[in-house]
């Protein structure tokens, strides 16, 4: 057969094949969504790098090049132009206080105070605000921030009388950044009955100046001493009161997450009231990012009683996730709290504290274990984590093995070597928070020492190395919510002095980006529908102004979040 013969014959399978392609392109049903033209890292091994994503309902349906995806683009369909923009999976915060960001909201805001004066100043002008009586809150604060130390002090704190001297009639109660101390002023002791004879409560202290008297330092369990005399303040409140606080709490957190590419949030932990009162907006739709709640506050008996009725595994677009216990075992190396296996550095007369009796730990744990619960402990000490591991490994061998529970430590901030690597032998998941360690890292020498922090502070490589899974967060609202943050003091460990706190622990950038997304997803047993841009699962998808896997580690903390998308809903869009 000549040329033009071949040629001429093959011209029907030719219109035979386009005709065949136009006709899949009209078959495909078009999405609901399309992002387009940009740098898409899915965070899937199968399909690390695309162009486009299309989303249908609440559902991804197709990721792959711009033309593959542009056949998914209808008449009704939104579409994003990206304009070289990455966009990856929605960051999931695997560790925070979702209330208590709230709340932080409507209090003062204490973590920009230089020092001790700003603080009080702050409090002069609330007194003003308030009616005589009215309790007064803030948080933030953290001595070792200061530009210099307030003068008297005990322990590097002041005494009560500077807070007195602007508020003698209104209760004063300012938590320390951790959250695990107080400061409050005479008004709150004396509403609380705190006095020189007052005793320490267990796993807390009630801090005295040298003639015996409460400074107004509480720490740990010693807060609750004051919380409890303004629970029943606040008695008064109408149930109308008290449900607009705690609606407005959830929407300010909302905000807050949205804003800064959050769409999943773990939450450390609530009570049965708070999970019913989230479970109501859940139904209501009013929910604004997806919760994974862990309940705590709960005695051995309410939880044996009400646990499985509290079972709230992910199905489909759910925005409330319950199926873990929370629980603190010690306190923070801030206010000398979380427990050690050798005295502070700095206060050799203290190891720290037992917050919660490791017998006790051990009971609440076997209760999860009983109820098919997942476990998650909050330890920052190396003996606080090394007790911990024991409980675990104890039960998980009473067990039989076999089981995966993904049972967590939260924290993990300051380990022993001899422990780093019974984290994967255990399969126990370090819940760590990235932004931690950059942000503690100027005082933990302080604390530990140099031979402790080197080899036990945050030791992020060593525990990938021996293949534990770590899961990112921030602890909001004791650090801010900012991903971004925590993505760059995981990936480059700099302090605010430039300097790099123990840089061989680092993580690669793939490495962050993973921890603070389908890591996440596992350490809630959700990777199969969240953490990754992978056709079915869910659209949850965040896109920054800047290349965070590419540009120099330095412009990593300019970064903005330009959209969040939940559930293939466009939740938050920057002004430009």
């Amino acid at each position: 057969m000549s040329k033009p013969d071949r040629f001429f014959a093959s011209v029907p399978l030719l219109l035979l094949a386009t005709l065949a392609a136009c006709e899949a392109r009209t078959t495909v049903e078009p999405a609901d969504l399309v992002l387009h033209n940009g740098k898409v890292v899915t965070v899937d091994d199968s399909v690390p790098e695309a162009q486009a994503v299309a989303v249908r309902g609440y559902e991804i349906v197709a990721v792959g090049t711009d033309e593959a995806i542009d056949d998914y683009i209808g008449p009704e369909t939104e579409v994003i132009d990206l304009a070289g923009r990455l966009a990856v999976p929605g960051f999931i915060d695997s560790h925070g206080h979702y209330m208590g960001l709230g709340r932080s909201k409507m209090i003062l805001d204490l973590t920009t105070a230089k020092n001790f004066d700003d603080i009080v100043a702050l409090v002069r002008d609330a007194v003003a605000q308030a009616q005589p009586g009215d309790w007064i809150f803030g948080r933030g604060w953290h001595q070792e921030k200061w530009d210099r130390v307030p003068e008297p002090n005990v322990e590097g704190v002041p005494l009560h009388a500077a807070l007195d001297s602007v508020s003698p009639d209104n209760p004063v109660v300012l938590t320390h950044a951790s959250g695990h101390a107080s400061f409050v002023n005479g008004a709150a002791l004396a509403a609380a009955g705190v006095d020189a004879r007052t005793r320490n409560p267990n796993g807390g202290e009630i801090v005295h100046d040298a003639a015996g008297q409460p400074t107004g330092l509480m720490r740990e369990t010693a807060q609750g001493v004051v919380n409890s005399a303004q629970g029943r303040a606040s008695e008064q409140r109408s149930a109308e009161e008290i449900y607009a606080e705690q609606k407005q709490m959830v929407d300010l957190a909302g905000r807050e997450a949205l804003q800064n590419g959050v769409t999943s949030f773990h939450d450390a932990g609530s009570g049965f009231a708070t999970i019913d009162f989230l479970k109501s907006l859940e139904d209501r739709g009013e929910l604004p990012v997806r919760l994974y709640v862990m309940v705590r506050g709960e005695s051995p008996e309410n939880l044996n009683a009400l646990l499985d009725q509290y079972l709230m595994p992910a199905q489909g677009n759910d925005f409330l996730t319950v199926r873990s216990i929370k629980q603190s075992i010690d306190g923070a190396l801030g206010p000398h709290g979380a427990w050690l296996l050798e005295p502070y550095a700095d206060m050799p007369g203290s190891a720290g504290l037992e917050t919660t009796p490791v017998a006790r730990i051990e009971e609440l744990s076997r209760i999860a274990w009983g109820h098919g619960f997942q476990m998650n402990i909050h330890a920052i000490g190396d003996r606080a984590n090394r007790e911990v591991l024991d409980v675990y490994a104890r039960i998980f061998a009473d067990s039989g093995g076999g089981t995966d529970r993904r049972w967590r430590i939260e924290h993990a901030q300051h380990l022993s070597p001899a422990d780093i690597p019974r984290f994967a032998q255990l399969g126990v998941i370090p819940a760590m928070q990235g932004i931690h360690c950059t942000s503690d890292g100027p005082w933990v020498l302080k604390r530990l020492g140099e031979e402790r922090a080197q080899t036990g502070a945050y030791m992020w490589r060593d525990l990938m190395n021996t293949g534990a899974i770590i899961a990112n967060g921030t602890d909001v609202p004791v650090e801010n919510i900012s991903p971004i943050a925590s993505f760059y003091a995981s990936v480059a460990r700099v302090m605010n002095d430039g300097t790099a706190f123990y840089p061989g622990q680092k993580m690669t950038r793939e490495e962050a980006l993973r921890s603070y997304t389908l890591n996440g997803a596992y350490a809630a047993f959700e990777e199969n529908i969240k953490g990754s841009i992978t056709v079915g699962k869910l659209a949850d998808i965040t896109v920054l102004d800047k290349d965070i896997m590419t540009i120099p580690d330095a412009e990593i903390p300019q970064t903005k979040v330009d959209l969040t998308i939940l559930g293939g809903q466009v939740k938050y869009r920057r002004e430009l």
